[in-house]
């Protein structure tokens, strides 16, 4: 020990399980660099809330008191001037989110979790009946102006009796990784395709701008995730333990709810999470479905962009500020479940 050289010393560890001095120091300043990286995005925003006009525009400062004298103007237009139209976006957002994100959790971890555990195989025919049928009635009610009511029971009546009748002539069927393929590509798929006859079918059952219409929208466009997501999980845990459930009378549903959700906690966290901040965030569906009741905040921050005076950014870094604290509470609620849950969920197998 007394004859190692100073770079052994450094970079070798004195025993077992000990990080070397050296190593420490290149290791903790690399995310030290790495931390205040990624933080001065936030740090620029926060402070830029609190510039002046002049302070903004005249270059780069960076500490309050020292570079510049911190202003309240930003926080007082919006929350003392605009205070209405502040408080109604943002209180719309928190709703939709939270309703989205618990829809979207509920029914996709079921789904997850019948996908994980029933082998299905639907024919290939009938999806295609059923497809066929339903374009079918939305041709009728988009075209031809009939009752949406009436179209939807005359498309289901009609793939019932086509079943009936043609069913016995397919083969092919689908298998679960085929279902999982079709979920996932939905959400692949771009949603300025799909908007315009979402608006329209919101329209014709007088849902435009109204919560329900974007909570429903939201928990359909996020659920491939959470069925992508969850299944991995549900395929982890043991289903020894369903099955010692069911042999004591435990239905599938009683079995899913008090054994197999409890020990998916970490991958519900995060699934949770990841889905409430693009629920948060979506701008183009709450652009196209809300006019003024359901407005949500990023349709606000489109707004003051749009404004005459141009981009305000001590009025936008306040909107900012605001929008990610929601975002900030629910991680550190849920943060000792995110790192295990993420592992998690990237194995597969």
């Amino acid at each position: 020990m007394a004859e190692r050289t100073l770079m052994e010393r450094l970079f070798e560890p004195a025993q077992i399980g000990h990080m070397p001095v050296g190593t420490k120091i290149v290791v903790y300043s690399l995310l030290l660099f790495w931390t205040a990286f990624v933080l001065f995005p936030i740090y620029w925003v926060f402070i830029t809330s609190f510039k002046s006009a002049v302070d903004v525009n005249s270059g780069p400062v960076y500490l309050p008191f020292i570079d510049f004298k911190p202003s309240l103007h930003a926080w007082k237009e919006l929350f003392v001037f605009d205070w209405e139209d502040t408080l109604k976006a943002y209180t719309n957002s928190i709703i939709i989110s939270l309703f989205a994100t618990a829809l979207s959790v509920l029914i996709g971890s079921m789904a997850a979790y019948a996908l994980a555990r029933i082998e299905y195989a639907p024919k290939f025919g009938s999806i295609l009946i059923f497809v066929l049928s339903m374009i079918a009635a939305f041709v009728g009610v988009g075209v031809y102006g009939v009752d949406w009511r009436l179209a939807c029971a005359v498309a289901v009546a009609v793939f019932f009796f086509l079943i009936k009748a043609l069913g016995r002539f397919y083969a092919a069927r689908l298998g679960n990784g085929d279902i999982l393929f079709w979920m996932i590509s939905q959400r692949i798929l771009a949603p300025v395709v799909v908007v315009v006859p979402i608006y329209m079918m919101f329209q014709s059952v007088g849902l435009l701008d109204t919560h329900l219409a974007i909570i429903l929208t939201y928990a359909v466009v996020n659920l491939p995730i959470v069925i992508w997501l969850m299944y991995d999980f549900f395929k982890s845990i043991p289903i020894e333990l369903e099955e010692s459930a069911q042999l004591d009378g435990a239905t599938r549903l009683l079995t899913f709810f008090d054994i197999v959700l409890p020990l998916s906690k970490a991958g519900l966290a995060a699934t949770t999470l990841l889905v409430m901040i693009l629920a948060w965030n979506e701008y183009l569906l709450a652009l196209f479905l809300s006019t003024s009741k359901a407005q949500t905040m990023p349709i606000l921050v489109a707004a003051m962009n749009a404004g005459e005076r141009g981009i305000l950014w001590w009025n936008m870094s306040v909107v900012i500020v605001v929008m990610i604290i929601p975002v900030v509470v629910m991680a550190i609620i849920l943060q000792r479940f995110i790192a295990k849950g993420m592992l998690l969920g990237a194995v597969k197998g």
